[in-house]
């Protein structure tokens, strides 16, 4: 079985969430907390990534987790 270090078999990834309804392909990283947007009534957003996106937190150890 080949691992890829995509956002999709990395368990931080998150695409059951609505803050990216637009998006079919999105979801959202829970491994940074949720960054503040500019405004004064405006939320903090996980940050939005979409499954073929890849960063240097993945590890095999992770996705043995998801596995589990």
């Amino acid at each position: 079985m080949t691992t890829t270090t995509s956002c999709t078999s990395c368990v931080f990834f998150d695409d059951n969430t609505k803050q990216t309804a637009a998006a079919a392909e999105a979801g959202v990283c829970r491994f940074n907390p949720p960054a503040p947007q500019s405004g004064v009534e405006s939320k903090s957003l996980w940050p939005v990534v979409t499954a073929e996106d890849w960063c240097g937190h993945f590890t095999a150890q992770r996705v043995a987790a998801r596995a589990a």
